[in-house]
């Protein structure tokens, strides 16, 4: 879908970005009304619903997914979720139908099976009337296609975008580190600080670790309102769900290189903003409606107050998204922001490693490299073609450290069963890194024989070393 989406942009625009970017802002714009109009459907007072789709519309931490522009996957997604949510009380085969394109635009989508539930189950109007049962059939439906759906798009995942978790020493570092995870995005959703391009946070590898402890607190209280919510069949639930469901497949129990990042918090910050919204709301009216002291406040003082204190908010965000938009201009700034806020990360290491190459440092740019290494970078290809390492690129040193990363490759590959085209180009250019030349032409031949989209690039790379033999 989201592919469908860039193939109609490309034909408008061409390499001319400005077009690119209006489609995200349009999209992005799209998602945070019809947020607006499911806050009103779901019980959110007007004003309140108003400033939730605006704190989401200016947050500094969906900066990176509407800047990018590979990131429409994510606002159209979103798009499509929140029209399905809207659709389905009236119009389940619509909603079904948009659900499905939600998917297919970014696998994130799945909140909407367990919010949609949700959302009917708290309906007081199908509470007080018996003959209004939950449309089981419709929603068996929905969870048959997301299984087929799922069972494709998990090994595509582990395929292509999984990583070693080489940062998780134990089972308990790795629930550490997903509890920790958990509450960095709650701090970035609240105050947006810690935005950053390519996270880097350190694994909860102590019991100590202040992350990991303050989340016990905070999550044990948010554990606790939600008990309250689903013993009382809140609508609020399912905006509890909602984060939750969207963080799972972030959280790290499918570890990948980059663990957290600003453009993941796109689909949980919605489900936190509702939550809060409903929350605050109920809080507020009890405030109201109780004796005492409470009654000595002017009414609608605290509405009042906390009114303003959202447009302080929104505005802070609003100048904060100006400034992080400039961060998203080219390759350069992203590295330099990542290398700011994670100077032992792995752009950091990587950038003091150019630094030294560029003054002929060869064993400081080999050790940065070794540093990303062990921080999960592999990109062998990367270091052969970065104009940066030219000076030490011949180097002794430098050239074996590509061949032990080339030779991580060639391993990982090696244990598939059934390794795609472009998997076997990767593990015949790894060994023509290290000279392995008939074991490259070996794999160039079984990706031919294996046929697919990209026969014509294998047989180009054939010709290539045939030639050079000549």
């Amino acid at each position: 879908m989201h592919l469908l989406l860039h193939t109609i942009a490309w034909k408008a625009f061409g390499r001319e970005v400005r077009g690119h970017h209006v489609v995200n802002i349009v999209f992005h714009c799209l998602a945070s009304v019809l947020l607006i109009a499911l806050f009103l459907r779901t019980g959110a007072p007007r004003t309140g619903a108003i400033l939730g789709g605006a704190l989401f519309l200016l947050h500094p931490a969906n900066v990176e997914a509407v800047a990018w522009i590979s990131q429409l996957k994510s606002s159209s997604s979103l798009v499509l979720s929140l029209a399905a949510l809207l659709a389905m009380p009236r119009r389940a085969g619509l909603g079904c139908v948009l659900f499905v394109l939600a998917l297919f635009a970014k696998p994130t989508a799945a909140f909407v099976l367990p919010v949609a539930f949700l959302f009917e189950w708290t309906d007081p109007e199908r509470s007080q009337l018996p003959h209004r049962r939950i449309r089981w059939r419709g929603f068996g439906l929905m969870v048959a296609i997301f299984v087929a759906y799922a069972v494709i798009e998990f090994s595509a995942h582990q395929r292509s975008g999984a990583a070693d978790a080489i940062l998780y020493e134990t089972p308990w570092t790795l629930v550490r580190t997903v509890l920790a995870l958990a509450l960095r995005y709650l701090v970035m959703s609240a105050t947006s600080h810690g935005v950053s391009a390519f996270h880097e946070p350190e694994p909860a590898t102590s019991p100590l670790d202040p992350w990991w402890l303050c989340s016990l607190i905070v999550l044990g209280l948010i554990g606790w309102r939600v008990a309250i919510a689903v013993r009382a069949k809140k609508v609020e639930v399912a905006y509890w769900a909602w984060a939750l469901v969207s963080y799972a497949p972030v959280s790290q129990v499918f570890p990948f290189l980059y663990p957290l990042a600003d453009r993941y918090l796109y689909f949980i910050l919605p489900g936190l903003i509702g939550a809060v919204l409903l929350a605050g709301a109920e809080a507020i009216e009890r405030m109201s409606a109780s004796p005492g002291r409470l009654r000595e406040v002017p009414r609608g003082l605290a509405p009042r107050a906390l009114l303003v204190l959202g447009l302080a908010v929104a505005v802070v965000f609003g100048v904060r998204s100006h400034t992080r938009a400039a961060v998203w201009r080219t390759p350069a700034t992203l590295v330099a922001d990542a290398a700011a806020h994670y100077p032992n990360g792995v752009s950091a290491n990587l950038l003091r490693a150019k630094r030294e190459a560029q003054m002929g440092n060869v064993e400081a740019a080999v050790a940065g490299v070794r540093a990303a290494v062990q921080r999960g970078y592999n990109r062998f290809d990367q270091l052969l073609n970065d104009p940066a390492f030219e000076p030490v690129r011949q180097s002794t040193k430098f050239r074996g450290l590509v061949s032990e990363i080339a030779a991580g490759w060639i391993a990982s590959i090696r244990e598939l069963e059934d390794p795609t085209q472009l998997e076997l180009q990767m593990a015949a250019q790894a060994h023509l890194v290290r000279n392995e030349r008939a074991q490259a032409v070996e794999l160039f031949r079984r990706a031919l024989a294996r046929g697919g989209r990209y026969d014509d690039l294998m047989r180009a790379h054939l010709a290539a070393l045939a030639s050079s033999v000549d």
